[in-house]
């Protein structure tokens, strides 16, 4: 009988769990790259996907329109790239002006471009736009769109120029008319829109042996202190890293506490903050809530470690900071504390239990792993990338929550 149990466990983690290799996510991938496939102009008016573009499946929804005096203005970074040709005929430099996304997505296409057409370079003709020249709530006012067209503004050229965008990772490219093509990306906190994760690696976690660990070093197995559904402190299993990213740098919101603690997070990831002006611990008078980084203010009371206790204090402090690397931690509680700061391990989704709920089938097959091999460690380290399971969580969620559902940044239950 013991025999087929355990047969019966290893089936289902075989129906879990597919190669770590589906679990690298977006951006350049390792060995020899592959032979370019046949390309498919698109057809003028045409556009890709075939959605609206301000819907979950394309670019998601309109954020408000950023202008220099905005808080919201240092989420554009300008574009220096040398091998792209800024048409700027404001003389503001507004054209170079776009979210960390989509000045990826234009330098890689940048590239596509010199190779299909050697000695042409990708210009752009309209970047970020400050001075009310599209429709409204046009995604040009917040950094998220560009037109353009090649160097010799050869017009033949742009159905495939339109082909080169979809392959350069753009969430929606429209063949928009005979002069340019429009681009866009989904914001930057959005599930697409992300090439990192939840915290610095270099951002520590407290172990059950009374040692401190860097984000990046948890093993599967390791015991991270944590918070029940209770809110009581308390050691779980961290399980694994839903997403990972070791080399790229990335923004974080640093929230500083009256007592000196400072957590580092991603804008979209939830932390809890307490309700009121609870006094009585994680679960005490008043309970916590889980909210976005970005909507935590100063005032707010999030819960820090205390010898074995779980405390609130206040916050005093937000600003941000540039890290390198970002790790997206899962444990069997789906909370973790960060730097002494208690947070949940998800993002995105405004609803902790939801997305707790959702990574149900992980922490299954993690339990169910862990019978399997309780006599053996698991040290396999994991590859960068986005886990599988996220992106079928994704895809699943696009097909069946409406877009009310959705925080507008995007939609996922790992970081952004």
């Amino acid at each position: 009988m013991l025999l087929w149990t355990r047969i019966a466990l290893a089936a289902v983690i075989c129906l879990s769990l597919v190669s770590s290799g589906m679990g690298c996510g977006p951006g350049r991938g390792y060995g020899r790259r592959r032979h370019p496939k046949k390309l498919t102009p698109l057809a003028y008016k045409q556009f890709i996907p075939n959605v609206a573009e301000k819907t979950l499946g394309a670019s998601g929804r309109y954020e408000g329109k950023i202008t220099r005096n905005s808080e919201r203005f240092k989420e554009l970074t300008p574009n220096y790239n040398t091998d792209i040709i800024f048409k700027d005929e404001e003389n503001t430099g507004a054209d170079r002006l776009m979210t960390q996304r989509c000045k990826d997505k234009l330098n890689s296409l940048a590239i596509s471009v010199m190779n299909q057409w050697p000695g042409v370079k990708l210009r752009v003709t309209e970047g970020w736009d400050e001075d009310g020249h599209h429709f409204e709530e046009s995604l040009h006012y917040e950094g998220r769109a560009v037109d353009i067209t090649t160097s010799d503004r050869d017009k033949s050229k742009y159905g495939t120029l339109s082909r080169l965008a979809v392959e350069a990772g753009f969430d929606w490219v429209y063949y928009e008319s005979k002069a340019h093509i429009h681009c866009s990306v989904k914001a930057e906190n959005s599930v697409a829109a992300k090439s990192g994760g939840c915290f610095p690696g270099s951002s520590t976690v407290s172990l059950q042996d009374g040692t401190t660990k860097p984000v990046r070093d948890l093993q599967p197995g390791d015991r991270v202190l944590a918070a029940d559904a209770h809110g009581q402190p308390v050691y779980t299993d961290f399980i694994m890293f839903i997403d990972q990213d070791s080399t790229t740098r990335r923004l974080f919101y640093v929230i500083e506490t009256s007592s000196g603690q400072r957590i580092f997070l991603t804008a979209a990831h939830l932390l809890f903050v307490g309700h009121g002006n609870s006094t009585g611990g994680a679960h005490g008078s008043g309970g916590m809530s889980a909210v976005f980084a970005s909507h935590v203010r100063p005032g707010h009371t999030v819960f820090v470690q205390e010898d074995e206790r779980l405390l609130p204090v206040t916050v005093t402090r937000i600003y941000t900071q540039e890290h390198q690397g970002s790790f997206a931690p899962v444990t069997a509680q789906g909370t973790v504390v960060v730097d002494q700061v208690l947070a949940s391990c998800y993002a995105v989704i405004q609803d902790h239990d939801l997305a707790h709920w959702a990574l149900a089938p992980v922490r299954l097959a993690h339990w169910v792993s862990s019978l399997l091999s309780s006599s053996q460690s698991q040290t396999s380290a994991q590859k960068d990338g986005v886990h599988w399971y996220s992106k079928v969580l994704y895809q699943i969620g696009t097909w069946l929550l409406d877009s009310h559902s959705i925080h507008p940044l995007g939609m996922s239950v790992y970081p952004s």
